[in-house]
């Protein structure tokens, strides 16, 4: 083996060794950059009138005394676990979740939802608050709806357009129920 072989061998070693410290130490550096974090409420916390419960009981003893009069004691049970539950959850207040938005995903808390997972994103405004949608590749998936503020909205929204395409997301039908309810 010839010196201007050897050279040459390794020359390109060491270019490839040099393009690889080049490209780690650049993603470490985009992903230091490029990583935005916030805390926000898991969601919308509604406030409930004393008109909100008369109607809650009301509408829990006109099923309850449907299910006795047709003698169904299993939807007798039903109504009076959902209607403890939606008390219960009507009085617990909204944790507050830290979040973290980088290249490897979104994480939520210490779940880490991947980039790969979701086919698009979209925005919703409910009320005077923002809301971000992930939209899954399964047909059956989950969407991740996440809630920021609006002063770190146009940031959130651009990290996740140079990951995600955008789509128009409306809210869905059990969305439109559970607003429309207060829950």
């Amino acid at each position: 083996e010839s010196p201007s072989t050897t050279w040459v061998t390794l020359r390109a070693s060491i270019l490839t060794y040099f393009h690889f410290f080049c490209e780690v130490c650049y993603n470490l550096l985009m992903a230091k950059q490029s990583s935005i974090s916030w805390q926000a409420e898991e969601y919308i916390s509604r406030e409930h009138n004393i008109g909100w419960y008369f109607g809650l009981f009301g509408v829990g003893i006109a099923l309850s005394a449907l299910a006795i009069w047709i003698q169904s004691w299993t939807f007798l049970a039903l109504i009076i676990v959902s209607i403890i539950a939606i008390l219960i959850s009507a009085s617990r207040p909204p944790r507050k979740i830290q979040y973290t938005l980088d290249k490897d995903g979104l994480k939520e808390g210490d779940k880490l939802h991947a980039f790969e997972d979701f086919k698009a994103f979209g925005i919703l405004k409910e009320d005077s608050h923002f809301s971000a949608v992930l939209i899954p590749k399964k047909r059956f998936g989950l969407s991740v709806k996440i809630y920021f503020p609006g002063d770190s909205g146009e940031a959130i929204v651009d990290a996740l357009g140079a990951r995600l395409p955008m789509e128009e997301v409306k809210l869905d039908f059990l969305d439109k129920i559970v607003n429309f309810l207060r829950i």
